[in-house]
């Protein structure tokens, strides 16, 4: 992935992990954002392995458009990542606006969120 592959249209990216408790209650509405095409959501797989990965959204779903790893945390690092899940919203050259700490929830997307991506538009 480069910079060029986030530009173009507002993205949200998510870092996550089939061993996170957070990741497993912001999972399900993931879900609802992208099977009703509101967001592009990438996902980054935050030091889990492919073998946990696959079954676990085999289970729940994937919500993602894409999905990189990162098995040992160096993408967290230059993301600036604290833990999972984590989600930042770039607009559509590519910056970042904002960066979810925790789970993505309903309100966190009506009111912080989804603003921003109607101003990335």
């Amino acid at each position: 992935m480069t910079q060029t592959d986030l530009q173009g249209a507002p993205v949200l990216v998510n870092f996550f992990a089939s061993w996170c408790a957070g990741c497993q209650e912001e999972h399900p509405y993931l879900m609802q954002l992208t099977q009703g095409g509101q967001v592009k959501l990438l996902g980054i797989d935050y030091k889990d392995a492919e073998s946990d990965l696959r079954p676990w959204l085999g289970r729940k779903g994937n919500p993602y458009g894409q999905i990189l790893t990162d098995l040992e945390g160096r993408a967290g690092i230059d993301w600036g990542v604290y833990g999972v899940p984590e989600t930042f919203v770039l607009d559509s050259k590519g910056t970042i606006v904002y960066k979810q700490i925790g789970p993505l929830t309903p309100e966190v997307w009506e009111h912080d969120i989804q603003p921003l991506l109607k101003a990335a538009s």
